[in-house]
């Protein structure tokens, strides 16, 4: 395991915590749209759980290139044998490196879209005394700009950690053939749901609103998450 390989999967838990920490807390009165599915309702809990799993992976690599570090016959040589048990490369590969390309370029979208709607922006959907329509940065390309950092963060996340030469596939819970593949289908069509459904309610409320303003602004920026795609 090489030293590119640990400082670039730091970089990619540190992003991940940056874009997965709400920047403002949610005023359970102003919520809405709490009739969705529980399954979906619960994106903020999911996003802490997700954090702590690429915590926890990025831990064990760091530690395994640590041991690695260790002559075979030093007394803590043990930590590799705990760390990972059976024979395994941790390496940096193409899809390692664009996992970390799309998880920081994700993180990047998510906190312009933080600074863009500034203490508009919560994690559950809420409507407060102050909203506002927001149409600049990123939300002049596409309505819903957060959620296609989701995405891409997600994509990335699972490019670096549910590829071979990770830690979670190599010598991890995830060393089955086809466990990682079952992991991120789950993982990719949850996060779709959630974005989808949470789109739709978003442009309803919004419309409710603003009408005229709105009206104006969907028909200028037809595209949801991405311009010309959805």
């Amino acid at each position: 395991m090489s030293l590119a390989r640990v400082v670039l999967v730091l970089i990619q838990a540190v992003s991940n915590q940056w874009a997965c920490t709400p920047p403002n807390p949610t005023p359970p009165k102003a919520r809405y749209h709490t009739d969705e599915l529980y399954i979906l309702q619960i994106a903020p809990f999911i996003f802490k759980v997700h954090q702590a799993i690429i915590w926890i992976c990025t831990t064990f690599e760091v530690l395994f290139y640590l041991g690695s570090l260790l002559p075979v016959s030093s007394p803590t040589s043990f930590i590799n044998s705990l760390v990972c048990p059976s024979q395994c490369n941790l390496k940096v590969t193409p899809l390692f490196v664009i996992g970390v390309m799309a998880s920081v370029l994700g993180t990047y979208v998510r906190l312009d879209c933080f600074k863009a709607l500034g203490e508009l922006f919560t994690f559950d959907l809420t409507v407060l005394p102050q909203h506002r329509l927001v149409t600049t940065r990123f939300y002049a390309h596409v309505r819903h700009p957060a959620y296609t950092g989701s995405m891409l963060l997600v994509a990335g996340l699972a490019c670096s950690h549910l590829s071979r030469g990770s830690w979670l596939t190599e010598c991890g819970p995830l060393y089955a053939p086809g466990s990682a593949i079952v992991v991120w289908a789950a993982w990719w069509i949850w996060t779709l749901a959630v974005g989808i459904s949470r789109a739709d309610a978003e442009d309803k409320q919004m419309k409710k609103l603003f009408q005229t303003e709105w009206e104006e602004y969907a028909a200028n920026v037809p595209w949801w998450f991405l311009p010309g795609l959805i």
